[in-house]
């Protein structure tokens, strides 16, 4: 009898406790409702203090409440890349006053050199995306004056586009480049396509990007370095993160959005590759490390904050069994270092940089595995990230990047993609599905929103 009861006990005990965990992990309307609110805060609060002290520039100082441009002109890289945001969020006068200076004070006939790949990402996706959400022909107007600007760029040898061209005189500079400046133009260069019915825009992204391709190792990996001009790589370290990244991305979204065979191929390719020769697992979780690209044998232990963007496309691919082992790294090198660093040695724990400029890439795997697996647990994690940015970086005219994980001491920088990617993910993690539908939409680089070839997508703002 005593034996009975006690089993009894310790069933009910047993229950209790799985009850309890299950209320910790799933989130109510109303736990979601309260989330969703902070974000629109942060929102408002950033777009205030840009509008406050940096107001036509491209961003905004948060310390010093100042305001800074890339190049000798602005080309308001915060309100393109916040506008969609807005939009999504339904923040009706922030989205207005983001569209009003996008059509009264941009302008691209100036005699300036800019940095293809940033302007491309930021400025040509986000006129698009403005346009497709808008239907406002200004926007649309910008983006073609903007995309014919950006061709003389692939005027090389190779058809691989130089990294800096004068939006002017069609002048370039700068032939060593790497896979993510070369293949990242896939999306919005197709959506020129699309919206100008000049095929060479597609055409010229695509060669581009199988420039790169075609030069893979024979065990299918690409380098991190290559001269456009000879097509020799300079550089041969393979990775997933900076200056790398968006390649990989591109392809698999390239099918996607187009319905690119050539493209998925090419991902499928990489991918198998990616994962047989970079994948590590260690005490704390999964990595993709460093290694050679001819040899497959490691050369740095390194990961950071732009490789934690895998993860959601190996979810958004349907991988979620290696998704998930490596955002249980990328939730460690989070919870280590206070924030995450730029980059860090997974093997020895050590911190190589240690910055965080308020970078989106963690929040968005978590946006994506929570999409594909329904688990809470990836709301649970973004949770922790998104209320240790607002509550750590904040500053009283916006939000700052953090100069070092380990002392938390500020950086005098508000990145464009903190509006464009990082608070969208942010939000899109707690809100109704139906705001953005992933059979309908595919993000750029950038997280802005692009509607599948003959489909009109479905996006939705938050009434």
């Amino acid at each position: 009898m005593k034996n009975r009861i006690t089993f009894f006990l310790l069933t009910a005990l047993f229950l209790l406790v799985s009850l309890k965990g299950n209320t910790q992990t799933k989130f109510t309307n109303r736990q979601k409702a309260v989330q969703i609110e902070k974000i629109k805060a942060a929102c408002r609060h950033a777009w205030q203090g840009y509008k406050k002290y940096a107001s036509g520039y491209d961003a905004l100082k948060p310390i010093s409440k100042t305001g800074h441009n890339w190049y000798g002109v602005s080309f308001l890289m915060t309100p393109v890349d916040a506008f969609d945001t807005f939009y999504l969020l339904g923040l009706k006068t922030e989205a207005e006053e983001a569209k009003e200076m996008m059509v009264s004070g941009l302008h691209f006939d100036v005699d300036q050199e800019v940095q293809l790949f940033e302007v491309n990402i930021r400025l040509l996706g986000g006129l698009l995306s403005a346009w497709e959400l808008s239907n406002d022909q200004r926007l649309l107007a910008l983006a073609k004056d903007l995309g014919a600007r950006l061709l003389p760029a692939f005027n090389s040898p190779t058809g691989m586009p130089y990294r800096y061209v004068n939006l002017k005189t069609g002048k370039t500079r700068d032939a060593l480049s790497n896979p993510a400046e070369i293949g990242t133009y896939l999306l919005e260069f197709g959506k020129l396509t699309e919206y100008t019915h000049d095929s060479s825009y597609y055409r010229i992204a695509k060669k581009a990007a199988f420039e790169v391709y075609k030069r893979r190792s024979d065990i299918d990996l690409v380098g991190t370095t290559i001269d456009v001009n000879t097509g020799e790589w300079r550089n041969t370290e393979s990775q997933i993160g900076a200056r790398i990244d968006s390649y990989y991305e591109y392809l698999y979204k390239a099918w996607l959005l187009f319905g690119d065979k050539d493209c998925k191929e090419a991902w499928e390719i990489h991918n198998k590759a990616i994962k047989k020769q970079l994948f590590t697992e260690v005490s704390s979780g999964s990595y993709f490390t460093r290694v050679d690209m001819k040899s497959g044998k490691e050369t740095h232990p390194f990961y950071g904050a732009l490789d934690a963007f895998y993860a959601g496309i190996l979810a958004l691919s349907g991988d979620i069994a290696t998704a998930r082992k490596i955002q249980k790294g990328n939730y460690y090198m989070w919870t280590t270092f206070n924030i995450e660093p730029e980059e860090f040695n997974f093997r020895t724990d050590s911190v190589l940089y240690p910055e965080y400029p308020l970078r989106p890439e963690n929040i968005e795997s978590c946006f994506y595995l929570y999409r594909m697996t329904k688990d809470s647990e990836f709301q649970r994690m973004g949770q922790r990230m998104i209320n240790d940015i607002l509550e750590k970086c904040k500053t009283d005219a916006g939000y700052a990047g953090v100069k070092n994980v380990t002392t938390m001491e500020l950086s005098d920088s508000m990145e464009s993609f903190f509006l464009a990617e990082t608070l969208k993910y942010a939000y899109l993690l707690f809100a109704p599905e139906n705001k953005i539908d992933l059979g309908k939409v595919v993000f750029n680089t950038e997280a802005h929103p692009l509607r599948m070839t003959n489909d009109e997508g479905r996006m939705t703002k938050d009434e």
